[in-house]
Parts: structure tokens; sequence; C-alpha cells
């Protein structure tokens, strides 16, 4: 009956709660709506069952019980399915802890400062408390006239990578709370802007001190990485600048990485979500010449984070915070976690970087794809795994390739920019993630 009516991680969660005589919450999904009816006599004398929550839509009851109760529930021809009613997270206090993040911050002493990661988005609040203190440079290319986040997508973008939680007395922190945020607005407040404003956002974050650049943006469209911007992002990696890129937001389809993810020397994220399967929406490789994107996956699902005064983007929280999904909030994770390496070993060059990032990342998706070229355009090589990665760069030596089927590598023990020329180009609409 196991086999049948619940996976091996539910059979697992049952058989530590016998050993140890607790009670499981579950969701008991029944054939039919007489069956759900039927839940108090299927248990007669097996145990109590404490109802929680009863669904019409489908024929299901939320109930708390101890396991011998539910091996009754098991037997019953009327109970077609039994899930755990596993808690539900929706903010930073999840995806931070989830990519091990709290661990760097604590085992290791390195919360990233010391490091500058340019958010090249719509702006940012720079009088919002979570960056206090650590508001380097910004600059205005998208014609406002002032760096001002109206819209508020980069000020939730720039949270999620730096940001201290301190309005929410440190529950919504980013991945990198110590490092010095700078922000080029390239988009203007709707969103939308051209190749030519972020090119310059660029240009100008590489000539005045950024060391990570966030890119959480793109044009639709499958790319093959040739285009303006995805020339000038590889161009500012030559530099020994560390380019952090959206892969985009029409997945499921194949072939939907755009500009400029599809640009070779960037590291292109995908978006994953708290029970570590790849999000729908994330776009999905190969590029149009064929090469394999994303490179690496990081939590993208319901990120709570800073919210820009006066704006509404995402679901709102409460005066300080919002909630939003997609790749853009995905690639900050992924340019905090770079902050972390950089602390720790300010050497590492961007080519060092991305592939210690791809080689610690955890294979979430390995029973269902198995790692091979298919299941690499949907996950690269996998989920980012922050403590993994900070201990290789801590380190300086290089983590084997990843492999299928294989755990995390075992970490090992602790141990002025020239500017970049404009490139010409058409001129060409980008849409916010």
């Amino acid at each position: 009956m196991y086999v049948e009516k619940y996976s091996a991680h539910v059979r697992d969660v049952i058989e530590q709660a016998r050993v140890a005589h607790d009670e499981v919450e579950v969701i008991v999904r029944f054939h039919s709506s007489g069956g759900q009816r039927s839940i108090g006599r299927l248990a007669a004398g097996a145990g109590a069952i404490r109802v929680n929550q009863e669904f019409r839509v489908i024929p299901a009851t939320a109930v708390t019980l101890d396991p011998t109760t539910i091996d009754e529930l098991a037997d019953s021809d009327d109970v077609a399915e039994i899930w755990l009613d596993e808690v539900v997270h929706i903010m930073l206090d999840v995806s931070t802890p989830h990519i091990r993040a709290p661990q760097v911050w604590e085992q290791l002493r390195n919360d990233g400062e010391g490091v500058t990661i340019c958010v090249v988005d719509t702006g940012l609040d720079a009088t919002h408390a979570d960056f206090s203190g650590r508001v380097g440079l910004t600059a205005d290319f998208s014609g406002k006239g002032s760096p001002v986040d109206g819209n508020g997508h980069g000020t939730h973008v720039a949270s999620t990578a730096a940001g201290t939680g301190a309005a929410s007395g440190g529950k919504y922190i980013g991945v990198a709370p110590g490092a010095t945020v700078m922000a080029a607005k390239v988009l203007a407040d709707n969103g939308s802007g051209r190749m030519s404003n972020v090119m310059a956002g660029l240009e100008w974050a590489a000539q005045n001190g950024a060391d990570i650049l966030n890119l959480s943006l793109g044009s639709r469209g499958s790319s093959d990485g040739s285009d303006a911007l995805s020339t000038m992002c590889n161009a500012i990696v030559d530099l020994g600048k560390i380019m952090i890129v959206a892969a985009g937001n029409s997945g499921p389809r194949q072939s939907t990485i755009g500009s400029p993810g599809a640009a070779e020397k960037v590291i292109t994220v995908g978006a994953s979500n708290d029970q570590d399967s790849v999000a729908r929406f994330s776009s999905r490789g190969p590029t149009a010449d064929g090469r394999i994107k994303p490179d690496i996956v990081a939590p993208g699902s319901r990120i709570v984070a800073a919210r820009a005064a006066g704006t509404s983007v995402g679901q709102v929280v409460d005066d300080n915070y919002t909630t939003a999904s997609g790749t853009s909030m995905s690639t900050p994770h992924v340019a905090g976690l770079a902050a972390l390496m950089l602390r720790a070993n300010s050497g590492l060059g961007p080519a060092e970087i991305k592939n210690m990032l791809m080689a610690t990342s955890v294979d979430i998706n390995n029973a269902e794809y198995g790692q091979n070229e298919a299941d690499k355009n949907i996950q690269g090589d996998g989920r980012i795994d922050a403590l993994t990665a900070v201990q290789f760069a801590e380190s300086g030596q290089q983590p084997p390739p990843h492999k299928p089927s294989l755990p995390v590598p075992s970490p090992p023990s602790p141990g002025p920019s020239p500017p970049v020329g404009c490139l010409a180009a058409p001129l060409k609409l980008l849409k916010l993630f």
C-alpha cells in the first residue's frame, strides 16, 4: 500500500514519527466525496483523528493523526493518496537558509563585506532601512534624471542580493548582507528600456568599482548570444567582472533563453522553488546556436524582499516588503553568493567563480532527468549551495566537475579596469522578468 498511497519521503516521515511516538499532519485524498465522508469510520478504533481542514474542489481532508491510524487509512480502498501537510514558505527567511547562506555567515564569518554588487535595473530606494550605510555609487541611464526606483523591481532584487532585513528585525535578510550596493537605473519606471541604456549602465558599473553585476532583465525570444548586449556582457567578463544574468520567464518551452542570458561567459540563472523543483516559468535552453543554458538555478518562487517606497510591484506584504517570483529573483541569490565567494578569496576570476558555482551545485532533478543534456537545459548543473561553494572559494581549489547521481563534492579544508568601448547596436525594447 505504501508504494501506491504515498511517496518514499512521506513514508520516511511517518516511520520517524512512529519511532518518536509523534503524530503527523497529512492531507488525505479520496477517490470520491463519499469516501471523504467516511474518514471517521475508516479509522475507528485505530486512534484519534483531528480534522484540520476539509476541501471540496478535490475530495481531500487535512488531518492530524498517529502513524498507526495512517496505516489504517492507507489500507482503505476509499483512499487514493496521502500527502504530507507541509509548511508553505514564500520569503527570504526560507530561500537563504535553503541555499545554506546562514552557515556561511555564522561558520565562516563571511557576509560579503568589502565586495560591491551593482544592480543594473529600475534603480534603488536608497532610503530603505535594509541598505542603510551600504549604498555606493548610483547613476541614471533611463532618462528619468534620478536613480530613484519608481518601479520597485530593482530594490527587490538588490535586497535579495544584499539586504540586511533591518526593517523586519533581520527576518528578510539577503544572501550577502555586508556587501556594498551600487545601482545603475537603466530601465524606466514602467520597467522597460533599450539595450543601449543597459549597455551604458554596464559600462559605467565596470568603470566605477563594481565587482559583480546583476542583470535581472532581458529580451524575449531565443538568442545565439551574438547580439549587442550579450557582446557587451562578454566583454565586461573579460575585464574581470562577474556577470550574473536571468534566464527569463518563458518556460517551460525549450529554446527560450534570450539576451543577455545567452551570452557565453555570463552566469545564467534559472529559477527553482522551495521544494527543489525547477519553476515552470523558468526559461529553458538550448540557446539558438545549440549551447546549454542556464548554467545553474536558484530560489525564485514567491520571494519576499524590500519594497521601494510608493511602489507596488508583486504582492505587497507591508510598507517595507513585497513578494515576487521570476528568474529576476533567483539571479540576485547568485549575485549575493558570488559576493561571499569573493570575500573569501578576492583573487578568484569570473571563470573560476562560474566553475565553482556549477561544480558545487545540487542536482535537484536527477530522478526525473538524470543530468542528461535535456536536463541541463532545464536546471543547468543544479541548484546553488552557498556553503560548499564558499568553502571551495576560500581554499582556492577547484571542485571536481559536476557528475550525475553524485552528492555535492566534499568541501576542502579552509585554507582599475579599463573603459569598455560602446558597441553600436540596434535599439531593442527590453522587458523585466
